[in-house]
């Protein structure tokens, strides 16, 4: 898979593609289903098949004090659509100009002259142009007009919930991880910068990471078992168990949310590196105790838990890619 951030410079080869065209927020099951019929008709058609996203995304510059956290990064979006089998992604770069498009401005510069699709595929629900004005009948007379294909996906529902990116914000925000996994199709994955804390951890005897700029959105507040990804050069591609506390530290008096991981076993300097979390369970509420002892008790039994769930999950998720 091939990773382009602008369509004039395209390879040839990506062109007169198989197309589809969202926002692949998290890339989840719904998206998969998607991008399977994607792959199939690129692969009737003895031709690529090409995922178009934005970045930002629109409601970035459209209602940005309204616009939802995403649930992944473009470069991991885009390696996840490559593992289901896209040839190209092309995130493009976002733009009022882009945004004032009406919908068959949309379809003649950016779908006929400048990728020249032979094929559509996208999901009932999709919208495009100014003000969204394009829906998925629009699109079907324009496809009509032309002899574009076009393929329609039904949405997706697993054990009665619509599989879409707003139901998984829920799940994530709620702190209910294991459904948001079910959605997705693997656990929710966030990342952030490990930089210079208090200390306190350490000196408890629970050294954590703690994770700042984090640029997607974040599970609700709770002690978490996770899966702790390194991304230095020195551990790049190894992984450990982790205890995750998101929100405050109230046994202290910090009222503040801070994203703190005790990597199990592990025992390394990670400053200003990358940290990438996968989380499984939810374990429980943040809670204050009478004393840090109290605390340093229950953290034994967070990181207990912890292991235990890793150790059972690390089989059935082997690889970083997933």
């Amino acid at each position: 898979m091939q990773l382009f951030r602008d369509i004039d410079n395209l390879p040839d080869r990506f062109r007169r593609c198989a197309l589809s065209i969202g926002n692949f927020d998290g890339v989840h099951r719904g998206h998969a289903e998607l991008v399977g019929r994607l792959v199939a008709t690129a692969r009737e058609m003895d031709t690529s098949a090409v995922a178009f996203t934005f970045d930002p995304h629109p409601a970035q510059l459209l209602r940005p004090r309204a616009a939802p956290k995403p649930l992944g990064w473009t470069g991991r979006n885009a390696e996840l659509l490559g593992s289901l089998g896209v040839d190209a992604v092309i995130a493009f770069a976002t733009d009022t100009a882009l945004l004032q498009l009406e919908a068959g401005q949309f379809f003649d510069d950016i779908i006929r002259r400048r990728l020249d699709a032979r094929a559509l595929v996208e999901g009932r629900n999709f919208f495009f142009g100014r003000n969204r004005t394009g829906n998925i009948d629009v699109l079907r007379e324009f496809c009509r007009e032309t002899g574009v294909r076009l393929e329609v996906v039904e949405p997706l529902a697993i054990g009665g919930r619509r599989v879409s990116s707003s139901q998984i914000r829920s799940m994530v925000t709620s702190g209910e991880m294991r459904t948001a996994e079910e959605l997705l199709g693997r656990p929710y994955r966030i990342r952030g910068t490990v930089v210079r804390g208090t200390g306190r951890g350490a000196k408890l005897g629970y050294p954590t990471a703690n994770l700042e700029r984090i640029d997607t959105l974040l599970p609700g507040e709770g002690i978490y078992a996770a899966r702790a990804w390194p991304q230095g050069p020195a551990h790049a591609g190894s992984s450990h168990a982790a205890a995750v506390n998101i929100g405050p530290n109230p046994t202290f008096g910090e009222g503040f949310l801070k994203v703190e991981a005790f990597l199990i076993d592990f025992q390394a300097d990670l400053y200003d590196e990358l940290l990438e979390l996968d989380f499984f369970n939810r374990l429980r509420d943040i809670t204050r105790f009478d004393s840090a002892e109290e605390l340093v008790a229950q953290m034994g039994r967070d990181v207990a838990d912890t292991r235990r769930i890793v150790k059972r999950r690390k089989s059935q998720i082997p690889n970083h890619k997933s």
